[in-house]
């Protein structure tokens, strides 16, 4: 496993259109996903230990983040050959386990996962309402393990700021985690 960190936000970059099938069988767009006043795509999956550590944090920001107009989406680009607990049907089965309330996209081509500059689970790419990104840091302090319950929420308080101004926080820090399992060339 290697572990890696988020570069810096790159303020203003457009997110980029996917299309992509989904757990609950549709599938969806940037169009689909967006919400009022902005977008959090995630890039996550289900082996990997740094987002086993926060899928229920991840649950409860998008569901405290949505009355603020930000919607939330989760894509899986890691190539589940090698790593079976990325599968489809297991995506399914975490997202029902996990009750998310935001969907969650298989991106089998890896071709989402590269647009965008994807480079670990997880990744965040935090959008106002123009689509314009805002934010590229972590969700709280916690690493492998949870941070303690009382760790401050970088996350809902940077995309909070983002659904009142349209502006993300300067100062932000790095995520950090596993690396996305490309498919390899052969």
């Amino acid at each position: 496993m290697v572990s890696l960190e988020t570069p810096l936000c790159d303020f203003g970059k457009p997110a980029i259109d996917f299309d992509l099938p989904g757990v609950d069988g549709k599938r969806w767009t940037l169009a689909d996903c967006r919400g009022k006043n902005g977008l959090l795509v995630v890039f996550i999956c289900n082996h990997c230990p740094y987002v086993i550590a926060i899928r229920e944090r991840i649950v409860r920001e998008a569901r405290a983040l949505q009355p603020k107009g930000i919607n939330f989406v989760a894509i899986m680009s890691n190539d589940p050959t090698d790593y079976p607990e990325d599968s489809f049907e297991n995506m399914q089965r975490v997202a029902v386990e996990f009750d998310f309330p935001f969907p969650y996209l298989l991106d089998e081509s890896q071709a989402v996962a590269r647009a965008y500059g994807a480079i670990c689970t997880p990744d965040f790419f935090g959008y106002n309402s123009r689509l314009e990104l805002q934010y590229r840091g972590r969700l709280d302090a916690s690493r492998k393990e949870a941070a303690p319950q009382d760790a401050r929420r970088e996350l809902f308080e940077a995309m909070t700021q983002v659904a009142e101004s349209g502006v993300g926080p300067r100062e932000q820090i790095p995520s950090m985690g596993c690396s996305i399992k490309w498919i390899s060339a052969e």
